[in-house]
Parts: structure tokens; C-alpha cells; sequence
């Protein structure tokens, strides 16, 4: 059994889908960003660092991992699934995890801060995030032009990590015009039926848009 700490982000839904598409039981955790829960010491025992995703597994002395990749990474490894063993397949796995962990992840977080939360509106911060977003996105099209997936032919935890990004590409205000594969990678990933429960575990908040970035603007400020 997985318990997941979690909650309705992009970086939370990495972890629920890998959990849905290697068919691991698992029980959900979600925590409430409003009343800073995980600046919580019970949550901050479990990671240091205070940000969702963390697991424990329970079926391995009850061992800690926090950070998405990482969680990714030791999921793939003790299920051996979505990570080739041949060593280069596998570097070149590792190799777009962390052009998302490195790149997208952190640019569209900003894009979506400036764009969205931020209570004064600085054109220059928003411009610059949303073209490296484009930018990475260009990149990913490009290489999906040649590729089914990410890194190579085969579904991994790379694609994984990024669909939950690239899928809000419309919040962060990064448009998809002009990328075809990037786009067919994005709708056939929407198929998948772990993608679909991953995408609503832990359901997200019903709110509105205003309110959404009213909340998450408190965050961001303080």
C-alpha cells in the first residue's frame, strides 16, 4: 500500500496517474493549501521541504520519497514498469524527466504566478515565462515529430511526468497553435483511462477561476 500526500496540482497528478497505470493500491492524503497544511511538523516530517508529492510506502518499511520525479522514478524502478532496463532507452527516459522537472514544470509555475496570481501585473515577467514555456513546448513538437512519445517509441514515466503540465497550457496563457504532434500527444494521453483518474485524484477544489486565483494568490504573496 502507497500513501500518497497530495493534491489537486499538475506536480500531485503526476503521482496518481503513475499510481493508476501501474495498477499500485494506494490511499490519498489531500492536503489543504489554504491553511498551510504542509507547513504542518506532521507533514514537514514526511518531507522536510513542505510540498506535495511526498508517498510513503508501506510495503517497504514504510520508506519516504518526496519530489515528483523521484517519486516517479522509484515507482518505475520497484514495479518495473514505464522505464526500459537498456541503458541508454533508460538514460534517455531520465533524460525528458528532467527536461520537465528542470523546464517545463518550473517556467508554466511562473507563467501561471505572473499571469494569473501575482496582484500587479509586470509584462515583462509574463512575457519572458510564457516564451520559454512556448520555447519548451516547440522543443517537445519537435521531438514528438519523430517520436510517438517523449523518449522514444515507448509510454514512460516521462510522458507521465509533463501531460499534466502541458494540458494547462491555456491557464499559464501559452498557446498550442502551430504544434501538431505536440497536440496529438496531448489529446491521445487524454484517452488513457489512468490520465482521466489521475486528473481528478484528489478532485480538485469547486471553485471559480477568480476565486482559484484569489486563493492561490495568498500563497504566492506571502
Amino acid at each position: 500500500m502507497i500513501d500518497l500526500y497530495t493534491a489537486a496540482t499538475p506536480n500531485g497528478f503526476k503521482i496518481s496517474i503513475a499510481l493508476e497505470e501501474m495498477g499500485l493500491d494506494y490511499r490519498v492524503h489531500k492536503l489543504d493549501f489554504s491553511t498551510n497544511e504542509q507547513k504542518q511538523p506532521e507533514f514537514l516530517a514526511i518531507n522536510p521541504n513542505g510540498r506535495i508529492p511526498a508517498i510513503i510506502d508501506r510495503d517497504n518499511d514504510d520508506f519516504v520519497v518526496f519530489e515528483s520525479g523521484a517519486i516517479l522514478l522509484y515507482l518505475a524502478e520497484k514495479t518495473g514498469q514505464f522505464l526500459p532496463a537498456d541503458p541508454k532507452k533508460r538514460s534517455q527516459v531520465i533524460q525528458w524527466l528532467m527536461f520537465q522537472m528542470s523546464g517545463v514544470g518550473p517556467m508554466m509555475g511562473q507563467a501561471n504566478v505572473f499571469y494569473r496570481y501575482f496582484p500587479e501585473k509586470i509584462p515583462a515577467a509574463i512575457e519572458r515565462y510564457q516564451k520559454e514555456g512556448r520555447r519548451l513546448f516547440e522543443v517537445m513538437d519537435t521531438q514528438l515529430a519523430k517520436h510517438q512519445y517523449l523518449a522514444g517509441d515507448e509510454y514512460t514515466i516521462a510522458d507521465i511526468a509533463t501531460w499534466p503540465w502541458v494540458r494547462i497550457h491555456e491557464w499559464s496563457g501559452i498557446n498550442m497553435v502551430g504544434l501538431p504532434h505536440l497536440q496529438h500527444w496531448l489529446d491521445e494521453l487524454a484517452q488513457r483511462p489512468a490520465c482521466q483518474k489521475g486528473i481528478v485524484t484528489p478532485p480538485p477544489a469547486v471553485m471559480t477561476d477568480e476565486e482559484r486565483a484569489k486563493q492561490i494568490q495568498k500563497m504566492v504573496t506571502k
